[in-house]
């Protein structure tokens, strides 16, 4: 039975031990392909995305973007996959509508994409882990970009391991939700 959206949204969690097998190109495209059919400001589709899947190359990016600092995200080399996801920044969109409304609009962008991918990876039955802790100073020198090119975030991607996720607590509803008014006895 196919699963619901809903389904999707409350198995996902995050994975962070994969199993040492890796993912079909097919499977990786398809993540991707999901991901770029995201709604975007204007529809100017800001996002790009680096596949990471030759151990080495993988290895060495790793090394670069999850160092000092950023160590304890080094866990992402041991994925089979690890896609950066990059915003082409736009004039208009990005930089003007910032100044006016105070919105990068290109970050919004980009998350409705990550989440597009990883919803699809969670459908396929491959384990995600979002990362946004990470050296994107390095990770963009790494990847030689030009200027008009931020790398936003990491997703480590693979066959969950045993023991790859932890249970999550989700706020309740109630704490969370409104209408018509903010409550303002809760937080």
């Amino acid at each position: 039975m196919a699963k619901t959206l809903m389904d999707l949204v409350a198995g996902r969690k995050s994975v962070r031990k994969y199993l040492d097998k890796p993912l079909k190109k097919k499977e990786v495209e398809s993540c991707i392909e999901s991901a770029r059919r995201a709604p975007s400001a204007h529809n100017i589709q800001p996002w790009r995305f680096v596949v990471f899947d030759d151990p080495e190359t993988k290895k060495a990016f790793c090394a670069q973007a999850c160092g000092g600092i950023y160590r304890n995200t080094r866990f992402i080399e041991n994925a089979p996959v690890v896609v950066a996801i990059l915003a082409k920044l736009d004039l208009a969109a990005n930089r003007i509508a910032r100044l006016v409304q105070g919105t990068q609009y290109y970050l919004l962008d980009v998350g409705i994409a990550g989440e597009h991918l990883v919803l699809r990876a969670q459908e396929l039955g491959i384990g995600t882990c979002w990362i946004g802790w990470f050296n994107a100073r390095r990770a963009k020198k790494f990847l030689r970009l030009p200027r008009s090119y931020r790398v936003v975030s990491l997703v480590a991607m693979g066959y969950p391991a045993e023991g790859a996720t932890r249970e999550k607590a989700d706020l309740r509803m109630k704490d969370i939700l409104s209408y018509n008014r903010w409550p303002a006895k809760r937080d």
